[in-house]
């Protein structure tokens, strides 16, 4: 390893030890990160990821989703995976790249309001949450990554069930959305409410404000999600509440899809699209 410059950073003081984020789970389904258990472990950090990808860790995750040796080399092995209460470790010679969404052309993420969105972008965090969501399973994967002496790296992972997540409510809604066509239709403002480029002119900066069919509301999706959706929690809260955010944001273009739901008794529906 001296040979190809990696410098091995020995993480005996964890910054997120033995602590999770607000969003996530407390007591029995919660995986905190001992520090016993990670005080003879090591990463190795390649100096050009640790200065160019380390301080943002939208940077930081694309090198580990596209990159196994950065993937091998950010993950503190043996590393916990809580599920049902139960805690096991997984070694570094049975993990398996995990590319996450590097495969599609876009990911999503949830908020609770326009102002949560914009704080997002203005947090500086060492914790980040990565939920890989199944829709059709019903259970959420949190990859819980932390930012101990400046080098970003996977510190555990818990899985629970989408009624344990504070999204609950909202998840369960999307995973009958996202499946049945009649529920849909059902669950989309008519005529809905559409702010973004003209859909019917050539000039793409010309942004417009007007009420579309419910039917053509998919038409404005780079697809519709059929199982696997994502979310990445820079330390916001989240609150059942009566609005959520759902945006696709594309991953080599940057441009944003947001899908805004109201929620009227114990029913979500379709409000506005913002592009």
């Amino acid at each position: 390893m001296g040979l190809l410059g990696v410098v091995y950073v020995a993480l005996t003081m964890m910054s997120c030890t033995g602590k999770q984020p607000e969003q996530q789970p407390t007591g029995k389904d919660s995986a905190a990160v001992d520090s016993s258990s990670v005080a003879e472990d090591t990463v190795a950090v390649e100096p050009q990821t640790a200065k160019a990808a380390d301080k943002l860790f939208a940077d930081f995750f694309f090198d580990f989703i596209s990159k196994k040796k950065v993937q091998m080399n950010r993950i503190l092995f043996p590393l916990p995976v809580t599920e049902n209460g139960k805690t096991k470790t997984v070694e570094r010679r049975a993990w398996r790249m995990e590319h996450f969404y590097q495969n599609q052309e876009y990911y999503t993420q949830i908020f609770d309001s326009d102002k949560q969105r914009d704080d997002v972008r203005k947090r500086d965090v060492d914790t980040v949450v990565v939920e890989k969501i199944h829709l059709k399973k019903g259970i959420a994967e949190q990859y819980v990554f932390c930012h101990p002496q400046g080098f970003w790296v996977l510190a555990s992972i818990n899985k629970v069930g989408l009624s344990q997540s504070n999204n609950a409510s909202f998840l369960t809604f999307l995973q009958k959305f996202f499946a049945d066509k009649k529920f849909q239709l059902s669950h989309v403002a008519n005529p809905l409410s559409y702010e973004g480029p003209d859909p019917d002119g050539d000039d793409e900066t010309t942004v417009v404000k007007r009420k579309i069919p419910a039917h053509t509301w998919s038409d404005y999706l780079p697809e519709i999600p059929r199982d696997q959706i994502y979310n990445i929690v820079y330390g916001q809260t989240y609150a059942e509440g009566k609005e959520k955010i759902f945006l696709f944001k594309g991953i080599s273009n940057g441009l944003e899809t947001e899908l805004k739901f109201r929620k009227a008794g114990s029913d979500w529906k379709l409000t506005k699209i913002n592009l």
